[in-house]
């Protein structure tokens, strides 16, 4: 079976201090780490049609699954819309969504960035497979569709550095710095990746998972500027370099010469030893350091890539 790499070193080696240290904590802190109540979030409405470039728009779901409407197309990036992450058992933070998969109209296209449950979940792509027109994927992450029903001619897998053009858009698969697999046995069986998307007046780039790295300065010399970067921020921990810590995301931003930050992996599901709303604290705070424009959009929320005024509300406080 093929093994994937990251382009720089990245040690995810678990000897038994890390192993002990982890269950350690997830047996003390993981309750603590989690809102008291169920947050707020937005009810979507989609709109009929996206006819010019400049009404481009992004829509969070929650951890990293949005909706991006660009070129009139519209584009569902890594829909885990379950209530609970499958084998890890996280719960959402909310009891609902913004909308709900079976009420989703037809998608031009879901575009994946890795096979980890949090970002390729069975229960959403069977609800929503009926809807897309096709799936776009790195390497390998094609059979896990294929065993989920979908038609292999709606299936396109691709490596770093493809490009695809589908009618006006662009789209680029790039280097990530994480891993993947769904099991004991299939660690880095399957690419995971980073996503450019050129319309004809908006450049945007997706991170997928990534701890930090070269790469965000390498597709920013290639594609950038970028309208707009939407960059984990969340679920990061000191034992493990495959999530990025709320700083380097700005950094990130900043290398790949971005306009607009939208930080996402937060504000749905506890899967590290954090308080659910530092990453966004933290985030915010660098970026006001930093003099980056970023966006706080609240779950359902949608930002248009034209507008003068971004959503910056706290709203995680109230």
């Amino acid at each position: 079976m093929k093994k994937y790499e990251n382009q720089i070193p990245t040690d995810m080696r678990m000897g038994l201090t890390k192993i002990f240290s982890l269950l350690r904590d997830t047996l003390l802190l993981t309750a603590k780490l989690k809102p008291t109540a169920n947050i707020d979030v937005e009810t979507f409405r989609l709109a009929d049609e996206i006819t010019i470039p400049d009404a481009s728009r992004i829509t969070w779901f929650g951890h990293s699954a949005f909706l991006l409407e660009i070129e009139n197309k519209k584009l569902l990036f890594d829909p885990m819309l379950g209530s609970r992450i499958p084998w890890v058992g996280a719960k959402r933070y909310s009891d609902k969504l913004p909308l709900q998969p079976e009420d989703f109209p037809e998608i031009d296209a879901i575009i994946l960035s890795h096979d980890h449950y949090d970002h390729l979940d069975y229960s959403s792509i069977r609800k929503l497979k009926d809807k897309v027109n096709r799936f776009i994927v790195p390497l390998g992450v094609g059979r896990h569709l294929l065993k989920w029903g979908i038609a292999s001619e709606k299936i396109s897998e691709h490596q770093w550095y493809e490009e695809l053009v589908i009618d006006d858009l662009t789209l680029a698969c790039m280097p990530a710095r994480h891993f993947s697999g769904r099991g004991l046995f299939n660690r880095n069986s399957t690419l995971w990746c980073s996503w450019v998307i050129i319309g004809g007046e908006t450049k945007v780039y997706f991170s997928g998972d990534s701890g930090y790295g070269p790469h965000f300065k390498e597709i920013g010399e290639t594609y950038g500027p970028f309208d707009l970067t939407i960059l984990e921020c969340g679920q990061y921990d000191e034992r493990f370099l495959i999530h990025m810590k709320p700083e380097e995301t700005v950094q990130a931003h900043l290398d790949l010469r971005g306009q607009l930050l939208f930080p996402i992996h937060w504000g749905a599901f506890t899967l590290a030893f954090h308080y659910w709303t530092e990453p966004i604290e933290r985030v915010t705070k660098a970026a006001l350091e930093q003099k980056v424009n970023i966006a706080t959009p609240k779950i359902g929320e949608t930002v248009m890539l034209a507008s003068k005024v971004f959503p910056t509300s706290a709203w995680w406080r109230k």
